[in-house]
This record gives C-alpha cells, structure tokens and sequence, in this order.
C-alpha cells in the first residue's frame, strides 16, 4: 500500500502590534433616572392590568376596550423588562 504524503505545515510569525492590550471604556452604572423610568413603565403596566381587573365596568372607555387593554398593560411591563437589559 502507497504511503500517503505528509502535508508541510507553513511557518507563520505573530505580528507583536495586534498583541498590544486595548483599553475598554468603562460605561459606568445608569442614571437614577433610567431606573426610575424603567421601574415606572414596569408599574405602570401592572397598575393598568389591575385596573382593568378591577373596575373596567365603571371605566366606560376601557370596558370599550376590551383585550388591547391586555396589550397594553403587557406592552408598558415588557418596555421595562427591555430596558432591563441596558441597566448597569
């Protein structure tokens, strides 16, 4: 049987300049205002649900609502929990 030919690996040198530490910008922790705001849209979807739970036959327009009021609650949690993801 033929004996199979060795491929040569290529010599290759690391270029020191792509070595060189880069230093990162620190970004620092969020304003109270993000966390404010952020904590308020979160609220505000959970008081908007409990609302409607609660007394959407006395509410003439949000009974005349009817399911987006689900949207709307679940829309005002969910821009909060997004905001989550920026918050340091």
């Amino acid at each position: 049987m033929p004996k199979s030919k060795v491929r040569k690996k290529t010599d290759y040198t690391i270029n020191p300049a792509s070595r060189t530490p880069v230093k990162v910008k620190s970004a620092g922790p969020s304003p109270v205002w993000y966390v404010s705001i952020m904590l308020g849209f979160m609220l505000a979807g959970l008081v908007w649900l409990l609302v409607y739970y609660l007394a959407a036959d006395h509410i003439a327009w949000m009974s005349d609502m009817g399911a987006w009021n689900f949207l709307i609650g679940f829309g005002l949690m969910v821009v909060g929990l997004i905001m989550t993801m920026r918050w340091r």
